[in-house]
């Protein structure tokens, strides 16, 4: 993401999994782990969405901890149709998380599938602090039930995960959805608003 960005291997299920970690300035108030979109249609960790929330929550304050899913970009292991990402996600929040750290769970697209299940497999205990989802792949994978303050941004215009789509996931639950008038699924153009989003959203002034 800039220049002071760590990049490093973890263990992971499948082998090492290549990470990047963007540091708070000064003491962190936690860990924030951020999930990347569907690795068979070119998700990385360095996705601009991703690198966009990451971002946020550096300012914010958190350290912010991307990774790539099984067999992309450095990842050791192949696609496991979102099974076994969920277990890689899981794997980086336990190489990185201090004991007792508040922990921030993110994802975009897919990305936000894997966190949402990976939020549910924490238990009582390590849950996390707050979920923020964007475009989430309701469609096509099994979302988890989240937590009423988890923060779930959609556009408008997205063609990947139609809004009605989230809107219907999203509706069983009473979860309040920000969406974003023109966008499409990738933001372009609105990577900004989506950080000011976010920003806000902790009390922070875009």
């Amino acid at each position: 993401m800039n220049a002071a960005t760590q990049r490093f291997a973890i263990d992971g299920p499948a082998g090492a999994l290549a990470c990047a970690l963007d540091a708070a300035p000064g003491t962190a108030r936690g860990l924030a782990v951020l999930c990347h979109p569907h690795p068979q249609h070119g998700g990385t960790m360095d996705n601009k969405v991703v690198a966009t929330l990451a971002r946020a929550c550096v300012q914010l304050g958190w350290d912010a901890l991307r990774f790539n899913f099984r067999g992309v970009g450095g990842s050791a292991g192949a696609w496991d149709e979102g099974r076994g990402e969920v277990d890689d996600a899981l794997a980086a929040i336990a190489a990185r998380r201090a004991t007792g750290q508040p922990l921030l769970l993110g994802g975009f697209s897919f990305g936000g599938y894997v966190a949402s299940q990976a939020a549910a497999r924490l238990g009582e205990a390590a849950r996390a602090e707050r979920l923020v989802l964007v475009g989430p792949a309701v469609q096509n994978f099994p979302m988890a039930p989240v937590p009423p303050d988890t923060l779930v941004v959609q556009g408008e215009l997205d063609d990947v995960v139609p809004l009605a789509a989230v809107l219907d996931w999203a509706r069983p639950q009473a979860l309040p959805v920000v969406v974003v008038p023109g966008a499409g699924h990738f933001f372009h153009g609105q990577l900004a608003l989506l950080k000011q989003i976010v920003l806000r959203a902790f009390g922070v002034p875009g």
